[in-house]
């Protein structure tokens, strides 16, 4: 079993940061890739980022490419989702993800991910 708990997110306002956390725990030799997914209200669940367990390969939605930057703390299981100049259609509900897979051209696949977090609520007011 893989756990995956998502922290972090907020209210803050346009043009201002957040930094989201993803603790990974249990079966954590079963994750190779770890990603960023957002999803809002009638809208399907859209990737945000995605890194893989060493951090040697990352991948960026072009809506989110210089603004955002994941991470992983060497030391822990936890990676980051780092978000500056936020805008207020960044405002969605973000999980983290994990994929017993390698790197692929398929990471932004949601279908790719079998482990999920609960979500974290980011609202950005303009």
């Amino acid at each position: 079993q893989v756990d995956m708990v998502e922290s972090g997110g907020g209210l803050v306002q346009a043009g201002g940061s957040l930094r989201l956390s993803c603790a990974v725990s249990g079966r954590t030799l079963a994750v190779a890739t770890v990603a960023w997914f957002r999803q809002v209200p009638g809208k399907e669940r859209e990737f945000v980022a995605a890194i893989t367990w060493n951090g040697d390969n990352t991948g960026y939605a072009d809506s989110v490419k210089g603004r955002f930057t994941i991470a992983r703390d060497n030391a822990k299981t936890t990676f980051y989702l780092q978000m500056n100049s936020l805008k207020p259609e960044d405002t969605a509900v973000y999980y983290c993800a994990g994929d017993p897979r390698g790197w692929s051209s398929y990471y932004r696949n949601r279908g790719r991910y079998p482990y999920w977090g609960q979500g974290t609520q980011v609202t950005v007011s303009s």
